[in-house]
């Protein structure tokens, strides 16, 4: 039924829908049931230890023998200026009175880079069938040595300049990530919140600048969004939000609780919790701190001052509850039906289009 199975082919999958490999939300479970159910599963490594990846593998093998995704984040070691935490710091004390925190740290976490050797090194024993990366791609020969191994990779795209990095790069599917999406935007480049591009707007350029399979991401919500993609020239889509209602996705019950009342209005971009530009439900602190821009400490490292924040968990306050714009959209069902459902609605908006 599907129009272009280029990727379907590439993927060795039945449908062309991708689960996004969202951080502590995509569990093995949920993975194993999108790959069961014929699509690609996927689970969010960037901020795991390799034990916990290692862990994480055997417990999606012992699910599925079907393929499925292992993400990473590319970036070297985060360095913070001096200067620049202490006016954080200085920023965040009324903030941190608010919520009865006392004052800000005063150090950040000391952090290696993204993807190094070791996981480079654990990739090629795991051997997943695909391999993803946000922020960009690692060093050509790391790239070498998956292809070597026979892994597929795939890289995250939000403007054309990106995508055609990635073609000359040799990886062999391009997700093009739209500024509707939840989490974090994948620009290889750390850019400000209100820089991005539009799905409907950014496929189809996508689509006319690369050769190889375009992967649509962000605003995608239904079996409608997914015909749609085919319509703008992807072979495929890439669906995070959508999944974070189903049972088996370790969505957190606050976030839920949001899931359940979205709106299309809900998020914002905002890159002061992190230090990189992410779309979150809406918060008094990063509506605030979006207000009046400064430099902010690198990303990841940023957390070192905003994590207890979150933790207090006055979520009107400060929070950083990752979902995209199409939430409202969500069906709470388990994964496989799900699956099912998406695929018989693009079905129908395929027949209805013929």
């Amino acid at each position: 039924m599907w129009p272009d199975r280029r990727l379907t082919d590439l993927l060795h999958i039945d449908h062309p829908i991708l689960q996004s490999p969202m951080a502590g939300a995509a569990t093995a479970a949920l993975a194993a049931e999108v790959s069961n159910a014929g699509g690609l599963g996927a689970l969010g490594s960037a901020e795991m230890t390799p034990d916990q990846i290692t862990s994480a593998v055997a417990d999606l093998r012992g699910r599925t023998n079907q393929p499925f995704n292992l993400n990473f984040f590319v970036g070297d070691a985060p360095v913070t200026d001096p200067a620049v935490l202490a006016r954080t710091r200085d920023r965040l004390r009324p903030w941190y009175a608010t919520l009865g925190l006392g004052d800000p740290p005063e150090t950040l976490p000391d952090l290696g880079p993204s993807f190094d050797e070791t996981r480079l090194a654990l990739l090629l024993d795991l051997r997943p069938a695909v391999v993803s990366f946000h922020f960009g791609l690692p060093p050509a020969p790391a790239l070498a040595a998956l292809k070597a191994a026979g892994i597929l990779i795939l890289s995250t795209a939000t403007t054309v300049v990106e995508a055609q990095a990635l073609e000359a790069a040799g990886i062999d599917a391009i997700i093009a990530q739209g500024y509707e999406a939840g989490g974090h935007r994948g620009s290889h480049q750390p850019t400000a919140p209100a820089q991005g591009v539009g799905t409907m707007a950014l496929v189809p350029q996508i689509v006319d600048a690369v050769s190889l399979p375009v992967i649509a991401a962000g605003g995608i919500g239904d079996g409608r969004g997914i015909a749609a993609a085919f319509a703008l020239g992807a072979a495929g889509v890439q669906m995070g939000t959508a999944f974070l209602s189903c049972p088996e996705a370790g969505t957190d019950p606050a976030r839920r609780t949001l899931l359940a009342r979205a709106t299309e209005t809900d998020t914002m971009m905002t890159d002061a919790v992190s230090g990189r530009s992410a779309r979150a439900y809406r918060s008094a602190y990063a509506t605030a701190m979006e207000a009046t821009r400064e430099p902010l400490p690198a990303f990841l490292q940023l957390y070192g001052l905003t994590d207890p924040m979150l933790e207090v968990g006055q979520d009107d306050v400060a929070s950083f509850h990752l979902y995209g714009q199409a939430a409202r959209l969500n069906r709470p069902l388990p994964a496989t039906d799900l699956m099912r459902l998406l695929v018989a609605e693009a079905r129908a908006v395929f027949r209805s289009l013929s």
